[in-house]
């Protein structure tokens, strides 16, 4: 993505000291790496990265303690002791990172480095949905209180031609031996090298300097890293955030749903108040086949799938008066017609009456796991059909974000592999 101007009013990704995890101390780096913080959304998926290694990053994401101020403490306390006891240590010279995540099928590059911090009406960093001020206290706590940026966010911009500029400079890197290697339980592996060539640093640093970046995911952190940015005099070194910057014309990111389950809505209850004004149909199982009937209808306008009873009901055709009435009209035409719109504004405000809070809606990226919270809490999985990114994208730059988790960019960085402190 480029945008006018020069190149004061583009992506500044400037190298950084790297705090790493010494592969001597720790049991092996697969061990210590985690998914994303909010992609760890059950207390089993953190005892398990716990168990894996006592040095998971895990206890720095998501500490487990009473209080937010005791978790934030935690936390603070770990990460100090790991530095003084070399389980992390920090890179000799700034550098930024070209990191790479492959799986059978799927290959991604990209640069990890600290990027400058600009407002959304600036039109540099583009975000394209809504945040939860709660969460974002939440990581601003933590962030304060270890003075580190933990994970990096995922950004997409659009590169020009990949034999030069940053994509020539991150393929090559690539040819070389890496810093490190591991491949995490999901089969995928991951290698990391450092840029620390003035010359490559020069034409990254031009390259970026007119462009623009979508934020594919870490909107919450986002938003902290400019709230933290306000509570320090510039320069600080908090003018500047951990990202992760993929050029997407080179490789393409895979876009998928963000499913609901709704604790306290039994499906019985959620269907009978669309009657009247949806149409729903039972469809086939397994799960599998259930998806692909809702892809199908998902073709032809806003689509559904409701499960969590044994069943699948596929919820399609709201009627046209009911959207005229619950859906706001002051967004452009494309933004009322998303499913997570009409999901949100006129299914859990309108007709279910379901608050978005935590003790009503959990956010699941995994399909079959949202099924079997549903049918183990007696609630309501909402399955949605994936945005296209193009669609994501045109939002974002007429300034018109989405509802939250309304996408799920991926593959999403693995945390831990390189971590950016602020002293």
């Amino acid at each position: 993505m480029t945008t006018p101007g020069n190149a004061d009013h583009g992506l500044r990704l400037l190298p950084f000291h790297g705090l790493r995890y010494v592969p001597e101390r720790v049991g092996s780096l697969a061990a210590v790496t985690s998914p994303p913080y909010d992609v760890v959304v059950r207390p089993d998926g953190v005892d398990h990265l716990e168990s894996a290694d006592p040095h998971n990053i895990v206890r720095l994401i998501l500490p487990q303690a009473g209080t937010p101020a005791a978790r934030n403490d935690q936390a603070a306390r770990t990460l100090r002791t790991w530095i003084a006891e070399g389980v992390l240590g920090t890179d000799p010279e700034p550098a930024l990172y070209v990191y790479e995540q492959r799986r059978a099928g799927v290959l991604q590059r990209g640069l990890i480095g600290a990027l400058a911090l600009s407002p959304a009406d600036a039109g540099i960093v583009l975000p394209h949905e809504d945040v939860m001020p709660d969460v974002v206290a939440d990581r601003a706590g933590l962030m304060r209180a270890t003075s580190a940026n933990l994970e990096p966010l995922l950004l997409t911009y659009r590169g020009d031609d990949p034999g030069t500029g940053a994509a020539a400079v991150v393929e090559r890197t690539a040819g070389r031996a890496p810093l490190l290697s591991t491949t995490t339980e999901d089969g995928f592996q991951h290698r990391l090298w450092a840029i620390t060539d003035p010359d490559d640093l020069a034409t990254v640093t031009a390259d970026l300097g007119h462009r623009q970046a979508l934020i594919a995911d870490g909107h919450h952190r986002w938003a902290t890293y400019l709230r933290l940015q306000k509570e320090h005099a510039s320069p600080t070194p908090w003018d500047f955030g951990l990202v992760l910057l993929v050029d997407t014309a080179r490789y393409p990111l895979q876009v998928r749903a963000i499913h609901r389950m709704l604790r306290r809505l039994p499906v019985a209850e959620a269907l009978a108040a669309l009657d009247g004004h949806f149409r729903v149909r039972t469809v086939d199982g397994p799960l599998p086949l259930a998806v692909e009937a809702l892809a199908d209808a998902a073709e032809r306008g806003n689509a559904f799938l409701l499960t969590g009873d044994g069943r699948f009901h596929l919820v399609t055709d709201p009627d046209q008066a009911l959207l005229d009435r619950t859906v706001r009209r002051d967004r452009p035409e494309a933004w009322r017609r998303l499913d997570a719109t009409v999901l949100h504004e006129t299914l859990l405000d309108g007709l279910w009456n379901v608050p978005d809070t935590p003790e009503h809606i959990t956010y699941i990226h995994d399909t079959p796991s949202t099924v079997a919270m549903a049918e183990r809490h007696n609630g309501t999985a909402v399955l949605l059909h994936p945005v296209r990114e193009e669609v994501v994208r045109d939002l974002a730059r007429q300034g018109v974000t989405m509802p939250r988790k309304s996408t799920s960019f991926g593959p999403k960085p693995a945390t831990g592999l390189v971590l950016r402190g602020m002293a």
